[in-house]
């Protein structure tokens, strides 16, 4: 396999609190697997100082060019389960980005925050940059900790979260959901992770979980704000939508609470979301990028567009939460 010339080092840029920008240069020398091959360190050196590193000049152009980088950069690829958003998946661990409205913004997140096993690091490889729009957004979570309001970090932190999912004809089904539509085998993973889970009629799901809100960082050990309690709760959806889901429905596919029980306010859901927008940054995609994300550090999020948008995203380096909660919280389980 070709490499790059010992001389040659990838131009490095980094701007405020968004991705570090790595210039992979002209696509040359045994290509983007050659080039993530010889510059891994590099890479993830600059993934550990920043928490996301954006690379251009790599032209990624399909599925099985974001596995081999994966592959060249020793991430391990994970199954998604338990996902909140239908997605087309592809073979190595692949899949397409969340299917949501192009008009309709992803607010900040932290991908299966509420899973027993978590990625640790995201990929994300641009087939097709939007026209207008559609960015994908960073935000610090250890900065976030700090700025916001210690009367609500203090509840979490005690606390924890807790998330609420019913599985019916809107959002994704729970056979798709577990990768089963054996009963059984979905109790069993239930109980494996943690989830209290109830069968309604219509052949419905109710799953209750908790989840610490602050973990500790796998690599550093510094505490970071880990959790989809603002994403996922009632007050940041649309009103209309609310209601509709209601109506047709009788209960919302998702809802979070403090992890007692709690309900959650509207002026708290939106202090947090505020928060996350202040604290965000990001680069405009363009064709063939490569964005490494470190899911316990950083948030991310997906702006409105226009135009068509491919993007694809690889999970990997699976982190067990249980291995990385605060004592107290570890202790009682969730």
């Amino acid at each position: 396999m070709e490499t790059l010339p010992a001389h040659e080092s990838p131009s490095v840029r980094h701007d405020g609190n968004g991705p570090a920008m790595l210039d992979a240069g002209p696509p040359a020398h045994g290509g983007a697997t050659a080039w993530a091959t010889q510059q891994r360190p590099t890479v993830m050196d600059l993934l550990a100082d920043h928490g996301a590193v954006l690379v251009r000049g790599l032209g990624i152009a399909s599925a099985d060019d974001l596995a081999d980088i994966a592959t060249a950069l020793g991430v391990t690829p994970m199954i998604e389960r338990e996902a909140f958003a239908p997605r087309s998946s592809y073979p190595r661990g692949v899949y397409s980005s969340s299917q949501w409205p192009a008009d309709e913004p992803m607010c900040m997140h932290h991908e299966l925050s509420y899973a027993d096993v978590v990625p640790g690091l995201l990929m994300f490889g641009c087939l097709r940059a939007a026209r207008d729009g559609g960015d994908t957004a960073v935000a610090d979570s250890q900065e976030l900790l700090r700025q916001l309001p210690p009367t609500i970090v203090d509840r979490f932190r005690r606390e924890g979260w807790l998330l609420s999912r019913v599985y019916h004809e809107a959002g994704v089904p729970w056979q798709e959901a577990f990768g089963t539509a054996d009963r059984a085998s979905v109790a069993a993973y239930c109980e494996a992770a943690g989830l209290d889970h109830e069968w309604l009629p219509g052949d419905r799901l109710l799953t209750r979980q908790r989840r610490a809100a602050v973990v500790r960082h796998p690599g550093t050990g510094v505490p970071v704000w880990f959790n989809q309690v603002a994403f996922l709760n009632e007050h940041t959806l649309d009103p209309d939508v609310r209601e509709y889901l209601l109506e047709v429905y009788g209960a919302l596919p998702f809802n979070t609470a403090f992890g007692d029980g709690g309900e959650l306010d509207r002026p708290t859901i939106e202090t947090i979301n505020e928060r996350y927008r202040a604290a965000s940054a990001a680069q405009p995609w363009r064709d063939g990028d490569l964005l490494l994300v470190d899911n316990l550090r950083m948030a991310h999020s997906r702006e409105p567009y226009e135009g068509d948008r491919e993007i694809l995203v690889l999970l990997g380096n699976p982190v067990r939460l249980t291995d990385h909660m605060p004592s107290r919280t570890a202790a009682e389980g969730a």
